[in-house]
């Protein structure tokens, strides 16, 4: 077998030289990320010592998230480059590729390709009962932790020492760029963990040693104003895989795509990316996210909005002069009870050294009720445990999404009313998208929910919107309503909210008098 591959760029070469039990490669959409992984298969499975017989054998495990991708994508990329010349493909589950061909040394190659996906029971049990070489993740980015740690226990089992063992064992991925809260970025040290995340989860995601993580350059660059607003893209010289595709392809694929798309697939920047319309279409990383982790201000009130549930999430503000606001901490817990999570705000106030500062807690109003199993509400918990959390003066969502956006909008002394702690991870993956109207069809037709989803990045979000109510956001929001209502006004096209906004007006000032 004849194959004419080069290495697409210099950081896919490297990540083909590197011997390290564990290695990823992240990269654009079209910089060769996959046929790399490719050729690197078939590379160990050439350079695996022969055996006895003279015959070099080897097993790998291909994986997917989910059957219909592991066929059209990751299939189909495998035997673009090698097919029934080299070996029978078996389309049977699990899909096999059975690869034998001879070398000029005398030696023969043996190398059995099994893909697998992970949306199927089977297969996740035929993996954890395979003897491999080793695997290759796909998109590594749909895949849990837990995965590339269970893969990380069937390598190096095959060959068996009986018949030499392996020459090299290991796991290699590949990846487009995940949100910023995820493994990937936090093991590779490009990213920080989140603060919520608890000390014990923070040790699982520390690089061991013999780990790798390659980043390919973005295909383009942003161009950006002198006050940092995105002008548009241009081509980075350093691309990689550029003589295998056409000269304007990034050119096209950016046409009608969002910031957020184009930073995912084309910048190769970490950045949270779901199929819906983000909530807060005028935030701006660049304007309202602080280069620096924020401290508390003495002698200033510390506003903390508190979302109750099964994923209980808190972020602590303060409202200076002018009517700005600055967005410190967030807490995040998962899978406890109000009780617990109170645990967790005291905790976090003491080990920030705030027991200083002055707090008023604000919650979801509907922390007032009663659950079925219990007698005791969250608030009544919550100032059992030492914490005298209020409940916000509203729950009417789109009051409480139009009070941040109004302090998104907001200007004071010159510069953004809202500036958020970069530590705010969760917070600020939701403002670039991951909190979002959820996109649906009707005959055909793309419509938007008219609440947001409800989602890992809800919670936090919901969180804010109690803190800026209990600071009087509200009363901005309803007065500047009332204020206008005899004027011409121009609603925002396409916003799910402004077919609601005469019937919240109605209710405003109600709402504000609470």
């Amino acid at each position: 077998m004849n194959l004419d591959y080069k290495p697409p760029g210099p950081i896919a070469k490297s990540f083909m030289k590197d011997e390290s039990f564990v290695r990823g490669i992240r990269g654009p959409v079209g910089s060769g990320k996959s046929v790399t992984c490719c050729m690197e298969i078939m590379r160990k499975a050439v350079n695996q010592a022969p055996n006895s017989a003279g015959v070099r054998r080897t097993r790998w495990a291909v994986i997917r998230n989910t059957n219909p991708q592991l066929k059209t994508t990751t299939i189909k990329t495998w035997r673009d480059w090698f097919g029934d010349e080299v070996g029978k493909f078996v389309w049977s589950p699990p899909y096999t590729h059975l690869v034998n061909f001879s070398l000029p040394d005398k030696t023969s190659v043996e190398l059995e390709v099994i893909f697998l996906a992970l949306d199927k029971q089977e297969d996740v049990k035929k993996l954890l009962s395979l003897e491999l070489t080793g695997v290759w993740l796909n998109e590594a980015r749909e895949l849990p932790k837990s995965i590339v740690d269970a893969c990380t226990m069937r390598v190096g089992r095959f060959p068996s020492m009986r018949d030499g063992g392996p020459s090299w064992f290991g796991v290699i991925m590949d990846t487009n760029a995940p949100d910023e809260t995820h493994w990937w970025g936090i093991m590779a040290g490009e990213v920080p963990a989140p603060e919520y995340m608890q000390a014990e989860e923070k040790m699982l995601l520390v690089k061991p040693d013999d780990w790798t993580f390659f980043s390919q350059e973005g295909a383009m660059k942003e161009k950006k104003d002198e006050n940092g607003g995105l002008l548009g893209y241009e081509k980075n010289p350093k691309a990689e895989n550029t003589a295998n595709i056409q000269p304007d392809y990034y050119e096209k694929i950016i046409l009608g795509k969002t910031p957020q798309w184009v930073k995912v697939y084309v910048l190769n920047q970490y950045q949270a990316l779901m199929d819906g319309k983000p909530v807060y279409q005028t935030f701006r990383k660049e304007s309202h996210v602080a280069t620096s982790p924020i401290e508390p201000i003495d002698g200033v009130e510390v506003i903390v909005g508190i979302d109750f549930g099964r994923t209980p999430s808190a972020v602590f503000t303060q409202q200076l002069h002018s009517g700005r606001w600055a967005v410190f901490h967030e807490v995040i817990g998962q899978d406890m009870g109000a009780g617990r999570f109170a645990e967790v705000l005291k905790r976090e106030i003491s080990r920030n050294d705030w027991d200083k500062h002055t707090f008023k807690f604000v919650g979801d109003p509907a922390g007032n009720q009663m659950a079925q199993t219990s007698e005791q509400t969250p608030f009544m918990i919550l100032r059992a445990a030492g914490i005298n959390a209020q409940p916000a003066p509203s729950n009417d969502a789109i009051m409480r999404v139009e009070a941040v956006e109004g302090v998104l909008n907001r200007m004071s002394d010159g510069y953004p009313a809202m500036k958020i702690s970069p530590s705010c991870v969760v917070l600020v993956s939701g403002f670039e998208g991951g909190y979002q109207y959820k996109r649906t069809y009707n005959m055909g037709q793309e419509r938007y929910d008219e609440r947001p989803s409800k989602n890992r990045f809800s919670h936090i979000h919901d969180a804010l919107q109690y803190a800026f109510l209990g600071g009087g956001e509200g009363r901005r929001v309803v007065f500047g309503m009332a204020k206008s209502a005899s004027h011409t006004t121009v609603e925002r096209v396409g916003s799910p909210l402004t077919r609601q906004r005469k019937a919240r007006l109605a209710r405003g000032r109600r709402v504000a008098g609470l």
